[in-house]
């Protein structure tokens, strides 16, 4: 596929988006992959990939065999989840400790529209698309309560951790960073992230090689889980699309629970930062809310994340004409 310098940004914009929901428990970034119509190509470039490539390489170049793969999407791609999640964290946990209302009513929005956005391409509703839906809800719903677990520091676990969260993130309406609280590996997550960026700028190589391999680590994980979880997904996308399609909306309308923006704090957690912050939550009505519920702001922002979904709808259906 021939792209343009200016496709290419926007690719890059597109995994910046990914990365900054990645970021965030509750938020997917295969929803954000999904809404900006990016979301199949990535799954079966993944899925593509082969050792074959090395081969292609041999007798054929490495400029051809890059094509032939697709590659300059995905490090395009890569490139802009990495700088988001490296460079938006503190900006989403500044949101997320200061306008939590706000933050996850905006969430809140995009995901509502989300829903309906893949709901309209099911083109067929027998009763296994309507079962499949319901399914999914009720899992997605059940990982939103789940109670985390103790933080473990194996090399083992973060392994284990970075496979399963893979999996979640290219998953529309689950998020991978929310898989990680549950497991306990969010803040360590967290705190290697800083690390990498605290080295970086101030050029300590030794904090730099400690966060590496731990990162490292993960990484082997993540690519173990992608590749795996994307020959399922690209399969049922050729085989069993309708349901596909039920499935990953009916994880998308249980993940509000997640993002609903009225919440009680059951209990407490300290983040990378010594900073107190909630870790389980209920949702709430706003009247029993503590504090001002902020009911205006919240249907404006609930309604500004719904608009930003029909928007970019409105959009790539203008790019398909």
């Amino acid at each position: 596929m021939q792209r343009s310098l200016k496709d290419y940004i926007v690719i890059s914009l597109k995994g910046i988006a990914m990365g900054a929901a990645d970021v965030v428990p509750g938020v997917s970034g295969g929803t954000i992959a999904f809404i900006s119509g990016i979301y199949e190509e990535l799954i079966s470039t993944i899925n593509a990939l082969e050792l074959s490539f090395f081969k292609i390489w041999k007798k054929e170049g490495f400029v051809t065999a890059w094509k032939k793969y697709n590659l300059s999407f995905l490090l395009v791609l890569f490139l802009g989840i990495a700088i988001s999640i490296l460079s938006l964290a503190k900006l989403i946990k500044w949101l997320l400790h200061n306008e939590p209302l706000l933050l996850w009513s905006f969430f809140f929005g995009l995901v509502l529209a989300s829903i309906l956005y893949i709901g309209k391409q099911i083109t067929s509703w027998s009763p296994k698309v309507f079962i499949s839906i319901i399914l999914a809800a009720i899992v997605s719903y059940f990982v939103t309560i789940a109670d985390p677990i103790a933080s473990p520091e194996s090399l083992w676990y973060l392994l284990f951790c970075g496979f399963i969260a893979i999996i979640a993130m290219i998953l529309p309406g689950v998020s991978g960073a929310f898989i990680l609280l549950i497991l306990g590996a969010y803040q360590t997550f967290i705190d290697i992230l800083n690390q990498f960026r605290e080295g970086l700028t101030s050029m300590n190589f030794e904090m730099i090689w400690q966060a590496f391999y731990k990162i490292l680590i993960i990484a082997v994980g993540a690519i173990a889980g992608l590749k795996l979880f994307s020959k399922v997904l690209n399969w049922m996308f050729n085989n069993h699309k309708n349901t596909t399609l039920a499935i990953l909306t009916g994880f998308m309308v249980g993940s509000l629970n997640k993002l609903w923006p009225w919440k009680k704090v059951l209990s407490w957690r300290t983040n990378s930062e010594g900073i107190e912050v909630p870790f389980i939550e209920r949702s709430i009505l706003p009247n029993n809310f503590e504090g001002d519920p902020r009911i205006l702001w919240v249907l404006v922002f609930i309604v500004v994340g719904f608009l930003l979904i029909l928007i970019l709808e409105r959009l790539a259906i203008k790019k398909e004409d």
